[in-house]
């Protein structure tokens, strides 16, 4: 096995909070939409394109208008994630360090841009990763996103550690194993490698 690839959200972190709140500041100060977010409904969301995510919250608006506008809730999610970091998992930060010295880690999600460097700074993860790579800067569906960074590293034997069904079925589509991880936010009845926690992966590799 030559790396291993993690998603963010219900993997890596929990920034489900944080988020919320941005985004109502967001939509309160540049917005008249009648519209709470709360960590219920993101929840549902997390995994999704960022267009697949202006679809579902702001229907009412045109497709430019939905795409601009979650532009401007991203922005004040990235800043707000500054000062207001998610929480990660129990755990997370040993296991990245263990296996960073075992294997080459990194991160593909189908977040913006700016969301995993956020997630990096505030855990003081970066220096493990070697490389990332969103939706933001592909705009292609996660099994596209996770062949980029194969081929940018080189890499040929790699397994995909994340926690819905979206990551399942980018990971099929890829050609890439997956390890499901229970603890997060989605739910993947046939996924047949799991774990409960993130350290179980020091036992797994």
């Amino acid at each position: 096995m030559d790396g291993i690839i993690f998603d963010v959200d219900g993997t890596l972190w929990d920034s489900t909070d944080s988020v919320a709140e941005s985004w109502n500041l967001a939509i309160r100060e540049n917005s008249t939409l009648d519209l709470t977010i709360d960590g219920e409904i993101l929840q549902g969301l997390f995994g999704k394109t960022m267009t697949e995510i202006a679809d579902a919250l702001f229907p009412s608006l045109s497709e430019k208008e939905r795409m601009d506008f979650i532009a401007v809730c991203f922005d004040y999610e990235n800043r707000y994630l500054e000062t207001h970091p998610g929480r990660m998992y129990d755990g997370v930060v040993d296991t990245v360090k263990k296996l960073s010295e075992k294997y080459p880690l990194f991160i593909v999600s189908n977040c913006q841009c700016g969301y995993i460097e956020a997630m990096l700074n505030a855990s003081g993860l970066g220096s493990y990763i070697k490389d990332h790579l969103c939706f933001g800067e592909t705009q292609t569906p996660k099994s596209q996103t996770i062949l980029k960074l194969m081929e940018r590293n080189g890499l040929r034997d790699v397994v995909y550690v994340g926690d819905t069904q979206g990551d399942a079925d980018a990971c099929r589509d890829a050609g890439v194993p997956f390890v499901f991880a229970e603890y997060g936010f989605g739910d993947v009845p046939d996924a047949k490698v799991r774990i409960k926690a993130f350290p179980e992966l020091l036992t797994m590799y």
